[in-house]
């Protein structure tokens, strides 16, 4: 599949999934996890995974400059400052080993990791624990594996969400942590694309020009929804995000894309 510009001007089916694609993204930066990991599964029905990562990676990051933005003063420092350190060491260590792991294998994991945080989550709904407070050797752990598997299969979220969410941060303050650790991670993302040649100035340019658009306005609903919904309810959206995405992802990981 070409997806240079006129690739993908004379691809319907590209040029639709790659809108729906930059709608999820903006989702996810205006404050409903999940969702963008949704993004590259959806586009990979058009073109192959790594062409799909690197085309909506520079929507990832025009979308990260509004979502930055508006959780600009509501986040967990001291989350952030355990976490981007660690997903750069993962980025790094995924950039170094992307010809010699199997995507599909890291993707089945983390699909499995997802799924076992959804039902860890159901346990302890039925058996009340305390909140669990953001120690670093927890987090350097999940941090590092979170920059692996978004710089391989775009699936950052699943260990974020199991190392943060039984911190039971405010919602705002969980959306805000993510929005902006996620940004950290796209920047990091950017060079080494660059790095292995999946990121080119024709094509990044011509995408973000075409769906930004869609991105910046799917990023102000999905601000407005998070700040509407109910904390309880804003929560079990998030685990039920998790749980869809990790079955997708285990799906993907044992029949293929």
């Amino acid at each position: 599949m070409d997806i240079s510009p006129f690739g993908l001007m004379n691809s319907p089916l590209a040029a639709a999934l790659a809108v729906a694609a930059s709608i999820l993204v903006g989702l996810s930066k205006g404050g409903l996890p999940i969702v963008g990991m949704l993004s590259v599964p959806l586009l990979v029905f058009a073109m192959p995974p790594l062409a799909a990562a690197s085309l909506i990676l520079p929507i990832y990051i025009a979308s990260d400059v509004v979502g930055v933005y508006l959780y600009r003063h509501q986040f967990s420092a001291r989350n952030l400052a355990i976490l981007v350190p660690a997903a750069f060491v993962g980025v790094a260590i995924a950039w170094a080993t992307v010809s010699i792991v199997p995507e599909r294998a890291l993707t089945g994991a983390i699909g499995v990791i997802g799924i076992l945080f959804c039902i860890d989550a159901a346990w302890k709904r039925r058996h009340v624990l305390p909140p669990r407070p953001a120690d670093v050797p927890r987090g350097l752990f999940w941090g590092v594996l979170l920059g692996i598997t978004s710089f391989v299969a775009n699936a950052g979220a699943p260990p974020f969400q199991f190392y943060v969410l039984p911190q039971r941060l405010a919602k705002m303050v969980f959306a805000g942590t993510s929005t902006i650790l996620f940004a950290a991670v796209n920047w990091m993302k950017l060079f080494f694309f660059w790095e292995l040649g999946q990121i080119s100035v024709e094509r990044s340019l011509f995408a973000t020009l075409v769906l930004l658009p869609a991105a910046i306005a799917a990023t102000f609903a999905g601000a407005w929804i998070t700040r509407r919904l109910e904390e309880k309810a804003f929560f079990q959206l998030v685990e039920w995000m998790l749980l869809a995405t990790s079955i997708l992802l285990l799906y993907r990981a044992i029949w293929g894309a």
